[in-house]
């Protein structure tokens, strides 16, 4: 009976941890088919400058916000939001690792009153990428 309870309870906190998390990701794998098909969605990538010449996902608005903390970083997503809320489509963000970084800019742009039901993190970010010829550089 112990060991149900005990299963029970690690089932319970993890399933919480999943749901407290809060965030919505979206796989490689349906970027890359959303890519192909030329489905319409808006990618907000946050990497720094040097990040985003080396690989970046084709049609990126580059914002350099890299890692979202001060006012002059979230600044420098705004003028994504105005591109973003002009469409009623997915809002995919991208960063180097999916990570703290991703998680602020969905934050911001969610206190900016961007539906939460369009904000998007990339999984693992442009380190888990592994469809590397729809990456572009430059820019």
């Amino acid at each position: 009976m112990k060991k149900l309870l005990m299963i029970i309870a690690v089932f319970w906190f993890f399933a919480g941890s999943a749901l407290a998390s809060g965030y919505n990701y979206v796989s490689p794998e349906k970027v890359k088919t959303w890519i192909e098909t030329q489905k319409l969605f808006t990618i907000v990538d946050i990497q720094v400058t040097d990040e985003f010449k080396a690989h970046h996902l084709p049609n990126s608005i580059a914002t350099y916000a890299y890692p979202v903390k001060t006012d002059g970083e979230k600044a420098q997503i705004e003028d994504a939001i105005r591109t973003s809320m002009e469409k009623d489509t997915p809002i995919v963000v991208v960063c180097p690792r999916g990570g703290g970084g991703a998680k602020r800019c969905y934050d911001y742009m969610k206190s900016k009153n961007v539906p939460e039901d369009r904000l998007l993190i990339l999984e693992k970010g442009m380190a888990g990428w592994p469809y590397k010829d729809l990456v572009e550089t430059g820019q």
